[in-house]
């Protein structure tokens, strides 16, 4: 209900009394009870995820229209409502704090009353003559926080897995695929132990990267599956209470063409409520993913240490300057933000673990902390992913003289002799080679252990570094 008192203000009533709300507002009396409770972060819902909420909306609207559920006047008014806001209208009136309320019933009803009110404003009405269109009755119709939360926690990610990751990822395994194109004739030192080790090529390196990216990336999708299976429908508790017959199937399908995904109704829509498996299972992929990315830009600091006392095998784009006191020092901060942003993606994945087994009967109440954990983990390593490939791995060069000069200096050179001359004979010349400072091919030959000629075909660091493809030949069925 609302009485309007005076310009700048209006009256609304809810079960709980009667409270003045600034007429210019678009949410209402439920909306600002949450946002006096939960004054706590200071983080409002992802962009992605009221978006995810408008769709389920929009969907329901369209609908419960078609059945005869709700007015078809008051469905056109929300769809069009809902249809302005996607379009980035009214987007400062989702003003709920990310930690609020269990399950996310302050959420969900901040988004009920905007399309409320300006469903309202469309039909002439003024905001707040909830009589007319309500948030409950109207937009809410035939709908329960506990299954439109974990339906828009479902739509968001995959909004923000084919809106952000997927085309990032998509992106750094091509620039990776052309680095390794680039740098495949480049011999460097391998090293495992962080010591000395065979030879590779630099480009090896790099189509090794592309290649865990691309599996990663298989595994996102695999893991995302899940996410296309629908518990809306369910309302209060999956018994489906308050829903016309054929509701639970129709708006699964009108979903589904508007987020042009192939989305279908869950088996069991208790399960699809009470469970949060298929959330953890995504986060659990990105996790994965995120544990590698560490380990890659952990690996570019390394190569691109230096310039005098490290490795510089690359140089990484400069992209600012490094230092408040040394001067024409830069450093590789591309690849450090992308580790930062990476353990932040593993402490949200642990905070979803937890969430996610803090359930109780017929719903988990934790779902708000899961649906920001679970989008933001996905948005922000997309745009690391993003900003990465764009102003690092893309202008990426090689120490082609430096990467040589290491590869022929490696004592490990030495593993190439073990067949020719036995490893006990191979471990005395390393060692020897080490305390004299002379090279192994002066030693061995010194020794009288092999020609110049053997050696040299031995010593055959484009050999040695080469990658053998595997045959089909060459793998053998049982």
């Amino acid at each position: 209900m609302t009485e309007q008192t005076d310009s700048l203000y209006r009256s609304e009533r809810d079960s709980m009394g009667d409270r003045q709300i600034l007429s210019s507002v678009y949410y209402g009396i439920q909306t600002l009870r949450a946002t006096e409770n939960f004054p706590i972060s200071g983080i409002k819902p992802l962009s992605t995820y009221v978006d995810a909420c408008l769709l389920i909306k929009k969907a329901t609207a369209i609908v419960n229209g078609e059945l005869g559920c709700i007015p078809p006047e008051i469905s056109q008014a929300i769809v069009k409502a809902a249809d302005e806001i996607l379009a980035g209208n009214l987007r400062d009136q989702f003003v709920v704090d990310v930690y609020q309320a269990g399950a996310g019933t302050s959420h969900h009803m901040n988004v009920n009353e905007v399309l409320a009110n300006r469903a309202l404003e469309i039909l002439g009405e003024q905001k707040g003559n909830y009589q007319r269109v309500s948030p409950n009755d109207h937009v809410n119709y035939g709908q329960s926080t506990n299954d439109v939360i974990p339906t828009a926690i479902r739509i968001g990610g995959l909004l923000a897995l084919a809106h952000t990751l997927h085309p990032a990822l998509d992106q750094a395994i091509a620039s990776l695929t052309d680095k390794a194109a680039e740098f495949q004739d480049i011999v460097k030192s391998g090293r495992t132990h962080l010591q000395d080790a065979v030879p590779v090529r630099l480009g090896d390196n790099f189509q090794a990267w592309a290649c865990i990216l691309g599996e990663h990336q298989n595994r996102i999708y695999t893991a995302s599956g899940d996410l296309m299976v629908l518990g809306l429908g369910g309302s209060a508790a999956g018994t489906g209470l308050n829903t016309h017959p054929f509701y639970r199937g129709r708006v699964v399908q009108i979903l589904a063409e508007l987020i042009n995904s192939p989305l279908e109704p869950a088996p069991n829509l208790m399960a699809a409520m009470q469970s949060m498996a298929p959330f953890v299972n995504v986060s659990g992929a990105l996790r994965n993913l995120a544990q590698d990315l560490v380990k890659i830009s952990h690996d570019l600091r390394l190569m691109d240490s230096g310039p005098k006392t490290g490795f510089k095998e690359i140089q990484l784009p400069p992209v600012q300057p490094g230092s408040s006191i040394m001067p024409g020092k830069y450093n590789p901060v591309m690849a450090e933000m992308t580790s930062m942003v990476c353990f932040q993606v593993m402490g949200y994945d642990s905070a979803i673990a937890l969430a996610a087994q803090a359930g109780q009967l017929e719903l988990n109440v934790m779902m708000p902390l899961i649906a920001y954990n679970l989008i933001h983990s996905i948005e922000i390593l997309g745009n690391t992913i993003n900003s990465l490939t764009k102003s690092c791995i893309q202008g990426i060069t090689a120490n082609r003289d430096r990467c040589l000069a290491y590869a022929e200096g490696s004592l490990a050179l030495v593993t190439a002799l073990n067949p020719h001359i036995g490893y006990l004979n191979a471990a005395a010349v390393a060692k020897e080679s080490l305390e004299t400072g002379k090279s192994l091919r002066e030693i061995v030959i010194a020794k009288g252990l092999m020609t110049a000629d053997e050696l040299a075909a031995v010593l055959n660091l484009e050999q040695m570094s080469g990658v053998s493809p595997l045959r089909a030949e060459q793998i053998e069925i049982d």
